[in-house]
């Protein structure tokens, strides 16, 4: 079905179809498939499955810069209404950009604030961003504050002294004095700032990519360095929660000599499912030529990520120390990182990283799929067009702020999942969550439900389908919006073509 055939279905139509379990102790259809579930909770669901992370990007791609009115010294108010939309439950503040960002240059008046080079990334940032304004902007939208500090430039060199012969690099003490900055109720320097009760962080990262680059800390090295910045962090606030690298097999090392300092251990997945193959659609505009095979590449395109995920979940499951995924998006070639990206497809394909992410949420407790936004990169989250017109939500927004409003405490199991449906489940009280993704291009699929011990007793789908090709270009002109139909106490729910529904089902 695609988004035209959609948008023809009557509310009538769309109500009547519904899902029950049993109509006088037969089922509506015994021609329709039957979805089992089994209301046992199994594990909670953390609110950060669904977080985002701002990095100052440079001449890449313009994010911070571009979110800021530098006329009225503020936050872009359309960044922040749709931001509010996405409900990000935390959002990650550094990145690479971490590694040579000075905090202090970024605090108290902003006439005498420091603009800096962006090493990475290209250009100036101007500093007008900095501690103050990124709590506040977590505080306006809903989301807790992570921040990333400097580590030591992560060893390398060419961040910890720039060709001007500045001192980029930031040591343990440093780290601390941030925390103080913002934990300490009491810290005069925070207070000379004008900001008389505290900035609250608690959850810190030590190391970003760290293992990503020879020329950075060996394993050794950063598990010594995470240690005293651990100790030097936790000596200003106990109560902080800290998150230590662990990708590139570094994770069994990292725990079994810091973990007693650690809360969590990070792990980075930047994917490209099609890489090294010369004919993945994936690449620069490809994808146009073949609907069909791009649809497929990104319907298994979660497939590289979950085995990354599974690699994580044997290092880490000794030790029960939970994971957190704090960066993680697809990155395909192709011009502002291939387009592809705009599309409903890449909506439906995000869907299924998601779910992937709630089935091993009992390890994975922090998560993100997009970077947040930005002026060019198609793996943004929002898009802020410049010089002019308001900000929108990209595809994978869509879906992630469609799971994180319509979401349960805990997760529980489902069984007989018709073909070409992608489901998972959560439960809070009386209140049954549904995340299905139909996975088929072109035809719709019906389900009925199964509860186990329990009966639906009415309740509301929201959806979003379009046809897979459309290319979300702006915010006045938005193919995926979510629709939303009451939920009848009997009946089967027909999923479009490419449609992804979270479902809110009450059961007595």
């Amino acid at each position: 079905m695609q988004r035209r055939d959609f948008f023809k279905l009557t509310g009538a139509t769309v109500a009547s179809s519904l899902a029950a379990r049993v109509v006088g102790g037969a089922k509506l259809s015994d021609r329709v498939p039957t979805l089992k579930i089994d209301p046992k909770p199994l594990f909670d669901l953390s609110p950060w499955l669904y977080m985002q992370f701002m990095e100052p990007l440079g001449a890449t791609d313009s994010s911070v810069e571009a979110s800021w009115d530098h006329l009225h010294n503020r936050w872009r108010a359309d960044l922040i209404e749709v931001a509010k939309e996405l409900a990000p439950g935390m959002m990650r503040w550094g990145g690479l950009f971490s590694a040579y960002y000075r905090w202090r240059e970024a605090v108290g008046p902003r006439a005498a604030r420091k603009p800096i080079q962006n090493l990475n990334w290209g250009g100036v940032e101007t500093n007008q961003v900095g501690t103050a304004e990124f709590v506040d902007f977590c505080q306006r939208v809903g989301a807790d504050p992570l921040m990333c500090v400097n580590f030591e430039s992560e060893g390398y060199k060419p961040w910890a002294v720039n060709a001007k012969g500045e001192a980029r690099a930031g040591n343990a003490q440093e780290a601390a004095e941030w925390v103080d900055y913002c934990n300490n109720p009491d810290n005069a320097e925070r207070i000379e700032h004008g900001f008389r009760e505290p900035l609250p962080i608690k959850l810190w990262q030590i190391g970003n990519e760290t293992s990503f680059s020879p020329q950075r800390f060996d394993r050794d090295a950063a598990t010594v360095k995470t240690i005293e910045f651990a100790k030097a962090m936790r000596g200003r606030d106990p109560q902080i929660k800290l998150i230590g690298w662990g990708d590139s097999g570094w994770a069994k090392n990292m725990i079994e000599r810091a973990g007693e300092h650690l809360n969590y251990i990070a792990f980075h997945d930047l994917y490209d499912p099609g890489r090294g193959d010369p004919k993945s659609p994936l690449r620069d505009n490809v994808y146009r030529h073949d609907p069909a095979a791009t649809w497929d590449a990104l319907m298994n395109g979660y497939k590289p990520h979950e085995r990354k995920i599974l690699q994580m979940r044997e290092q880490v499951k000794a030790y029960k120390l939970p994971l957190a995924l704090t960066e993680c998006h697809y990155i395909l070639p192709g011009r502002n990182r291939c387009e592809v990206l705009s599309s409903w497809a890449a909506g439906v394909s995000y869907a299924r990283f998601l779910n992937v992410h709630e089935r091993h949420a009992d390890v994975l407790q922090i998560a993100n799929i997009a970077d947040f936004c930005g002026t060019r990169w198609q793996t943004n989250a929002i898009m802020l067009p410049v010089p002019g017109g308001r900000a929108f939500a990209m595809p994978v927004a869509k879906v992630m702020g469609l799971y994180r409003k319509h979401s349960g405490k805990s997760f529980i199991g489902v069984s007989d999942v018709p073909a070409d449906l992608d489901i998972t489940a959560s439960r809070t009280a009386n209140t049954i969550f549904l995340h299905i993704i139909n996975t088929h291009r072109t035809r719709s699929r019906e389900m009925n439900l199964s509860i186990a011990g329990m009966s639906v007793s009415g309740g509301k789908a929201f959806m979003i389908a379009a046809d897979p090709e459309v290319e979300i270009m702006s915010a006045g002109n938005d193919p995926m919006k979510v629709q939303e139909r009451a939920i009848p106490p009997s009946g089967q729910f027909s999923f479009p073509a490419a449609s992804v529904t979270a479902m809110e089902v009450a059961v007595i």
